[in-house]
């Protein structure tokens, strides 16, 4: 790196953060759980671990290099710069949250809680933070990179995201469209469509191909390769039922909306979501932008 990089910590609200916001006071948040059979004590060793863990991330961080902060809540407000060095502390999903507002910045993955995450993204213990960093800014730290995968509108609009895009009803309606693949395509009425990168397989879409028993076969997080499912997919006269899985090798998957109201969201967030209506088209396709992850 040619320029001070400034290390932006990454963390989200524990749980003890969110029943102290909602219940007022530690008694309060205390005797709501005890009604549900469950102990703050728990809650709060979680809380005072990831705490400790944000803390002793911090204390790694060389001291020539500036720093920032940002909660998951905030992180569509939040400016990343291009020599940023993204640090995560927290859950696999917290990395999948951020990797949509970066451009190419690393990206460091520290589980604060070992054994209680899988793992996939969060890689590293709380201890290896300090040699990690000084490994990246001596360009000996390994960084993988990771497929993303964009949603794009006929009108412009645009979507990222880490692991899956979902388009679909944001209730449980039925979700009406034509599916377009590989120079096929299907009149369609189900619970929705995911595409997933090789990311994504491990965890919404691999549920989909794990309860369906597909033998299709699904890409590796580098591969260049997306995976897309149709969920529960209703026969009918007018619908159809013999598209509902693929691969995508460089193409796209087009939707053409039949519903008033769909959305496409990505890694779960359905907040940031993008709206769509009848007639508009819908592509998914690899994005340009990948993780860049430690």
């Amino acid at each position: 790196m040619t320029t001070t990089p400034r290390v932006v910590l990454v963390h989200r609200r524990t749980e003890y953060d969110e029943l102290l916001a909602r219940h007022g006071t530690r008694g309060q948040a205390a005797f709501f759980l005890r009604t549900r059979g469950r102990s703050i004590d728990e809650v709060q060793a979680r809380h005072q671990e990831t705490a400790d863990a944000i803390a002793s991330v911090g204390a790694a961080i060389p001291v020539d290099w500036r720093r920032g902060s940002v909660e998951r809540a905030d992180l569509a407000r939040f400016l990343f710069f291009p020599e940023d060095v993204v640090v995560v502390v927290g859950q696999d999903g917290l990395v999948a949250n951020v990797a949509k507002y970066l451009h190419g910045q690393p990206v460091l993955g520290i589980d604060p809680a070992r054994g209680l995450n899988p793992g996939v993204l969060v890689r590293h213990p709380v201890p290896a933070a300090g040699d990690l960093l000084t490994d990246l800014v001596r360009g000996r730290a390994p960084v993988e990179e990771r497929t993303m995968v964009e949603a794009t509108t006929d009108d412009g609009q645009c979507l990222v995201a880490l692991n899956e895009v979902y388009v679909g009803s944001a209730t449980h309606q039925t979700a009406r469209y034509t599916l377009t693949s590989g120079g096929r395509s299907e009149v369609q009425a189900s619970s929705g469509v995911l595409v997933a990168t090789g990311t994504g397989a491990t965890g919404w879409c691999g549920s989909v191909w794990l309860e369906r028993h597909s033998d299709l076969a699904l890409p590796a997080p580098g591969d260049p390769a997306l995976a897309w499912f149709v969920r529960e997919a209703w026969p009918s006269p007018a619908t159809g039922t013999t598209l509902t899985e693929g691969r995508l090798d460089g193409d796209a998957l087009t939707l053409t909306v039949a519903s008033d109201r769909l959305v496409v969201f990505g890694d779960g967030v359905e907040t940031d979501r993008l709206t769509v209506s009848w007639g508009q088209r819908v592509d998914v396709h690899r994005s340009d932008r990948v993780l860049r992850l430690l």
